[in-house]
């Protein structure tokens, strides 16, 4: 197979993408297609499931185009996708029934908070792993089949399917043969057992799901079907799949117990591998699967910022303040620090370690000297001081300190970002050559089902440092810069419950 190449389809919040690999994990070609973010009300978060599959398969078709391949030149595809957003669509005419409800939706907060207040949140945790909140999957589903006019009859018929985003996309690629998912993005929709790897119908009966709405759960590194030959000219076996977070552990070589990554994406996403046993987090994190390859399953602690790269986006969209998001590393270069502006940009509640839903974004310290620059500094620290947050949550429960963090992701590309994260960490930032590794973690997963790499070992010593960023701040001011982060998130938090008491 060394003329050969393994597709991987990076299905993301903001974008779909398609990326070739060679044998060596070397980037052959690239496509892209960015999606419409639909917000039919506050805190609500809509895609186009047909968008997206269309977006999928064209830009698969033009990344081979690119590298003057065919389907024949590529041994398999890999799957990674945004996790927890969910479609729900006709089994008989596979169309969606409603728009997918992104995994940053927060329609659902209050209907978690009363399954909260009838004391169902210790059992959600200790059969998924996951704190009980609108996030995951579940209530989605179930708000779909509660507001969908007929959803939940046709679903008791059995005429109604559920996936996240990688279910979708096999399912429209077989033809709808196939409609199964893995074990990382099963154990996102609050529905999972990790101990046992199986549906849990307690947990279905809890929030009223028919069973026979749900894929197969497979592991994450196997054939599950083909494509038909039509889409890409002719059929691949479909061999891997992974969360997108997963897979980008599964990218950074993350194998062993004890190393952890950082995705800087729309959020960011802190993942440590904690080997074979589930660790129950004591600082609300979660407990996740993070892959199951050749019969072995792997765990994971994780901490989820909802918003990482989403802020940039919103100082260019939202606030005008950017033409175009690389422009915010030279706006926020015009200052020295933030001036004592910290923006806590909780736009859709925040997420580890605090779990609060009802805060919003804050912005606090800003005085009639505060410049476009200073919002801007603050917007990107702010990405690094919630890691710091997560970090320290992750090492506590882990009972270990953390020698280096590894690093992926567009924004890993700001150098002034990945400085600052090692000055507040205190730890090295290691960026790869290969930053794009939730792509090839997918990759990597789909070869090792086909015989394209020989084991998991045998890809360690593809895994190559870029660059290092090591912390060059006095540790007393980065003290001072965490102690106002913390003031700042405590302003959020405190609008939050004084919304509430209203």
């Amino acid at each position: 197979m060394s003329e050969a190449f393994i597709l991987a389809l990076d299905q993301g919040t903001t974008s779909s993408r398609a990326i070739l690999f060679n044998a060596a994990g070397e980037m052959v070609s690239v496509a892209q297609k960015e999606l419409t973010q639909y917000y039919p009300q506050a805190g609500w978060v809509e895609h186009d499931a047909q968008e997206i599959w269309a977006a999928q398969v064209g830009v698969a078709a033009e990344a081979l185009a690119n590298a003057r391949v065919t389907a024949k030149n590529v041994a398999a595809i890999g799957i990674t996708n945004q996790r927890e957003t969910t479609v729900v669509w006709d089994r008989a005419t596979g169309h969606p029934i409603h728009r997918a409800i992104v995994w940053q939706d927060r329609r659902t907060a209050q209907a978690c908070q009363k399954l909260r207040d009838d004391g169902h949140a210790d059992l959600i945790r200790s059969r998924t792993g996951l704190l009980l909140d609108a996030y995951f999957s579940g209530s989605k589903v179930r708000w779909i089949l509660d507001n969908v006019p007929g959803a939940r009859e046709r679903a008791e018929r059995g005429e109604l399917a559920f996936g996240t985003m990688d279910s979708w996309l096999i399912w429209n690629f077989t033809a709808g043969k196939v409609h199964v998912t893995d074990v990382t993005n099963a154990s996102r929709t609050m529905l999972f057992n990790i101990h046992s790897l199986q549906w849990d119908d307690e947990l279905l009966a809890l929030l009223d799901i028919p069973r026979s709405m749900l894929p197969e759960v497979r592991s994450s590194s196997e054939v599950y079907g083909h494509t038909q030959a039509s889409h890409l000219g002719g059929p691949i076996p479909i061999a891997g799949v992974a969360g997108d977070q997963h897979a980008a552990l599964f990218g950074q070589q993350c194998i062993a117990p004890g190393l952890v990554k950082n995705t800087y994406g729309t959020g960011c996403f802190m993942m440590m591998n904690t080997g074979d046993t589930p660790i129950a987090s004591s600082n609300q994190l979660l407990t996740t699967v993070a892959w199951q390859v050749g019969g072995r399953t792997q765990y994971a602690l994780e901490g989820s910022i909802f918003v990482g790269g989403a802020v940039v986006k919103w100082l260019r969209d939202g606030l005008g303040l950017i033409r175009q998001s690389s422009d915010v590393a030279a706006l926020a270069g015009q200052v020295s620090d933030n001036g004592g502006v910290y923006l806590v940009p909780a736009f859709a509640g925040l997420g580890a370690p605090h779990w609060e839903s009802q805060a919003r974004g804050t912005l606090v310290g800003a005085t009639l000297g505060t410049t476009a620059a200073h919002v801007a500094r603050a917007a990107l620290e702010s990405i690094c001081y919630q890691t710091v947050d997560v970090l320290r949550a992750m090492q506590a429960d882990a009972g270990l300190r953390l020698a280096e963090l590894r690093v992926d992701g567009g924004a890993t590309v700001n150098p002034l970002l990945m400085q600052f994260q090692a000055d507040v960490l205190g730890v090295s930032v290691v960026r790869p050559r290969i930053t794009e590794t939730t792509a090839l973690g997918a990759a990597y997963l789909a070869g090792l089902a086909v015989g394209y790499w020989s084991s998991p070992e045998a890809l360690q010593g593809q895994w190559q440092m870029e660059r290092t960023f090591d912390p060059a701040m006095a540790p007393d001011v980065a003290q001072r810069h965490l102690a106002g982060w913390q003031r700042a998130v405590a302003t959020a938090r405190f609008w939050a419950t004084a919304q509430g008491a209203d």
